[in-house]
């Protein structure tokens, strides 16, 4: 089995082409990629900060990145046709599994970031992938490798040390809460992956994702009809908005492009090793913009996960 690049889990590129001729562009692309992903959780501290609630920003999220999600995908059917595949079932099943994928793993991880920082959120969503591999050794039949326990070990045993560290910081019950939240969201995404593989092959992945993000986003904006007033959205701060919109922007659309082109430069396994940047990038993200302090147990937690990830990612593939 090939394990996914440890990537944003709210994103799936296109696949990737083996294409070198310009390799440099490709790192420099990942890299973007990654850096910018990372700035997702510093987006929502922000937001938080300016009083925005759970709801209310993901639905803003979804509503400001949404439509140029859709035009993608309008252009790409206008383009190339509709695929053949696409009946209603086919749509009623990517609907389903958007929502499981970019809303409720979304929500899952916007509600922990109530609760923990912005790089043990990262720490804890960056596990994905062997979720993805045990989940689906255990429920769709997939082959299994000793290597992915022990792999999850050395992760696992990073996020141990951080959790302890936040627990003294931010109280137990809080960290216990959020680190839960977030781990749910993992799980989420690492089951949307399993469910997705097959529509992705039918339709591909650019308009798949289109699709999915399109379904997420109605789902999120429900949500907020249902349980915010309309009314709320005039109480916001113009500094609200504007990170709201970065949120949708630089935290959601462009890391989701700069991958793709990565990755029609470089191949999905350089991809994932400069993916491993993104954990780290957040950390030095919240210290800078979030002024949060950064101890040698945050590191030492950081480099253990980030190890873990790498070491299951390259004995996958090999």
């Amino acid at each position: 089995m090939t394990a996914p690049p440890p990537v944003d889990p709210e994103t799936v590129p296109a696949a990737a082409s083996r294409r070198t001729a310009t390799p440099w562009a490709g790192y420099g692309l990942a890299m973007a990629g990654a850096v910018l992903f990372a700035s997702k959780g510093v987006f929502i501290k922000f937001a938080y900060a300016e009083g925005v609630d759970t709801e209310t920003l993901l639905a803003l999220r979804m509503a400001l990145s949404v439509p140029i999600y859709a035009a993608i995908g309008a252009a790409a059917v206008a383009r190339a046709g509709r695929p053949a595949a696409l009946d209603g079932r086919t749509l009623l099943a990517i609907g389903a599994v958007g929502a499981l994928g970019y809303w409720f793993a979304s929500y899952m991880d916007f509600l922990g970031l109530v609760y923990v920082s912005a790089p043990f959120e990262r720490l804890i969503l960056f596990t994905y992938p062997l979720f993805t591999v045990l989940l689906g050794a255990a429920f769709f039949r997939q082959p299994f490798r000793a290597s992915a326990l022990a792999a999850a070990g050395v992760s696992y045993l990073g996020l141990a040390l951080v959790f302890v560290k936040d627990a003294d910081v931010a109280g137990l019950e809080a960290t216990r809460t959020g680190a839960l939240l977030v781990l749910a969201s993992a799980l989420a995404f690492a089951l949307y992956q399993l469910f997705a593989k097959g529509l992705i092959g039918r339709i591909g992945p650019k308009l798949f994702t289109c699709l999915a993000m399109s379904a997420a986003g109605a789902v999120a904006i429900a949500q907020f009809l249902v349980v915010r007033d309309l009314s709320i959205l005039a109480c916001l701060t113009p500094r609200a908005w504007a990170i709201c919109a970065l949120l949708a922007t630089v935290g959601t659309v462009a890391p989701s492009f700069l991958l793709s082109a990565a990755l029609h430069r470089i191949s999905a396994q350089a991809n994932a090793a400069i993916g491993t940047v993104s954990p780290i990038a957040t950390l030095a993200l919240a210290a800078v913009l979030l002024d949060e302090r950064v101890t040698p147990v945050d590191v030492a937690g950081a480099l253990l996960v980030v190890a873990g990830v790498g070491w299951f990612t390259l004995s996958e593939r090999r």
